[in-house]
Formats: C-alpha cells, structure tokens, sequence
C-alpha cells in the first residue's frame, strides 16, 4: 500500500496510462497522470505566448487616468495615511506649489527615485551654500572647510 498519491500517479502512468485515460475518457475525467498534467501545462504556455504577441504597450499618457476632486481628495488622503504624513502637510505652500507644477504636466509625472532625488537634494543643498557665501562674501581654502 502506498500512502503518496504522486508515487501511485507515477505507478499508474507506467502500468496502466492506456487504460486509465480510456477510463478517464469514457467518463469525462480530467487525467491527473504526471505526464498529461505536464503537457497541459505545456500547451497552456504556448497559448500564453500567442496572447503576449498581439498584446501591445500603452505608453504613460494613454494610461493617466481623468482628474476629478473626489479622485484627487482620495489619493491626498492615501499618500498622507500610507506616508505618516500630519494633516497639515495638504495645506503646506510647497505641497499646493508641487500639485500645481503636476497639474500642468501633459503626459504623466515622472516621479524620480531615491537616488536621483538624493543627488538632486545634495546639489540644491551646494548652490544654496554657494549662493549664501557669496551673500555673506565667505572666502572658503582647501583643505579648510567654511562653517556658516
């Protein structure tokens, strides 16, 4: 007696596969032999192959979606829950002065990542730095540094 369905599905399909899919035909039975449910599989990704060829890309500005308030109210309220956001940060002057620029993209906002974001913070962080020595006329020599 053997205990594993998987080792008496193999015995089946060595012994006995022409009588079992006979009797699995006669009685409208889906074949559950190793071999038949291999090549289900089989033919199953073939006809996903078919599929991925007449599948075609949208690009970014058929996909935005039509702004509504409503839509806008809800996805405020989801970036400040998901972001442990305060309330108030919806009422922050950048934040209007971000939604604003946003609103007059045309095909989509393309959001940059960590690094991107990081570079771009340590270069406004240098210009702004550069821009006070000059206003507070700061002389700055390697390999000394300038603390303002």
């Amino acid at each position: 007696i053997v205990n594993e369905t998987s080792t008496l599905r193999r015995h089946a399909e060595a012994r006995f596969a022409g009588k079992y899919r006979k009797w699995a035909k006669d009685n409208a039975f889906l074949s559950k032999l190793p071999g038949d449910i291999a090549a289900e599989k089989m033919k199953a990704a073939r006809a996903q192959e078919t599929l991925n060829a007449h599948m075609t890309e949208r690009k970014l500005s058929e996909r935005v979606v039509p702004y509504s308030d409503q839509l806008f109210r809800k996805a405020a309220i989801e970036w400040l829950i998901a972001t442990d956001q305060p309330i108030q940060a919806l009422e922050h002057p950048r934040f209007k002065e971000m939604v604003d620029v946003a609103s007059r993209a045309t095909q989509g906002v393309k959001i940059p990542g960590r690094k991107a974001t990081r570079a771009e913070i340590m270069r406004m962080f240098k210009s702004h730095l550069t821009k006070l020595r000059k206003k507070l006329n700061v002389r700055c020599r390697p390999p000394h540094y300038c603390l303002l």
